[in-house]
């Protein structure tokens, strides 16, 4: 049996590798996939990895920011 016959809902993000996610609803899996993003971000960030942009959107760290008064 695999995940799709017990979770009719499957979403993916087709640019970002291993980043899916299924659901018994699709509020559900609109949710894990929102859970399964935020997860991936993070390890790569934390691993010091590029993130990839998604359309015009860039998710880049911030390193350092000076404020001068």
């Amino acid at each position: 049996m695999s995940f799709r016959d017990k979770d009719p809902y499957y979403g993916e993000i087709p640019d970002l590798k291993g980043v899916w996610a299924s659901g018994k609803t699709l509020e559900e899996c609109r949710q894990n996939l929102v859970e399964v993003l935020e997860g991936w971000i993070l390890l790569r960030l934390r691993k010091g990895l590029l993130i990839p942009p998604l359309g015009d959107k860039r998710i880049e760290e911030v390193h350092k920011i000076e404020f001068y008064a």
